[in-house]
């Protein structure tokens, strides 16, 4: 495997996700092959309970842009994009779900977007796979988000971005980071898109987010985004 620098990272983070994988590292090459683009594929095992870190393993093995990363125990799908952050070597940050409801043929037409001046392009799904009360909780809580915080984002439970290196390396790093970066992004002043996406079924296991563990940890990283609206000290103003 070449430690070269390449103008793609691709990180999924994956806890219990031993049936998505393979077809997720083939859909990521089916779209980035044709683009002639150099890219790595960073998968993060978050402490999975079944064979995920064998099967990432076996995937590095075998293909060369595939790169594994592991942690000790489960540490929350923001630990797991933070260790793709921090060892990715690309120039663009593709973030997406392991699962394969963020659609990775999406990706090429999401990179034309990111033009000259623009710094990241978030994702918004588009008739939604998910049950009716997770669809509910979502718009919800975007709108109490959008209320403490100031600023509107289309939909920050997509995990589907394309970001910036430089633009990656303003974001506050915290338990919870996953669901507000785009809020962080918009208030370091960068230029961001919000583009509608696909939004697949899951292809195989099942979802680890409901109400019950979002809701007032949700309620309390909204306060932590008002203060650090107050707090944060913007490089990139428009």
């Amino acid at each position: 495997m070449s430690e070269a620098p390449c103008e793609i990272s691709v990180i999924a983070p994956a806890c219990n996700e031993e049936g998505c994988l393979p077809r997720l590292v083939e859909e990521v090459e089916k779209a980035l092959q044709p683009t002639g683009r150099s890219y790595e594929i960073i998968l993060v095992d978050d402490g999975s309970k079944d064979r995920t870190a064998d099967v990432i393993r076996e995937l590095a093995q075998n293909n060369p842009h595939v790169r594994g990363f592991f942690h000790a125990f489960n540490c929350g799908q923001s630990a797991g994009l933070a260790t793709g952050f921090r060892n990715a070597r690309g120039d663009i940050f593709v973030t997406l779900d392991a699962d394969l409801q963020n659609p990775p043929f999406e990706i090429p037409r999401l990179l034309d977007l990111m033009v000259d001046g623009v710094d990241a392009v978030c994702g918004v799904r588009t008739k939604r796979n998910d049950t009716p009360i997770r669809r509910v909780a979502s718009k919800l809580a975007n709108g109490y988000r959008d209320k403490i915080t100031g600023v509107p984002v289309r939909d920050a439970g997509c995990n589907f971005r394309l970001m910036r290196r430089e633009a990656v390396g303003e974001l506050m790093v915290f338990n919870g980071m996953h669901r507000f970066i785009t809020t962080m992004l918009k208030l370091q002043k960068l230029n961001v898109i919000e583009e509608e996406i696909a939004h697949e079924s899951r292809l195989a296991g099942l979802s680890k987010y409901g109400i019950g563990n979002r809701l007032w940890r949700g309620i309390e990283d909204c306060r932590a985004m008002r203060w650090y609206r107050k707090r944060c000290f913007p490089l990139h103003r428009t």
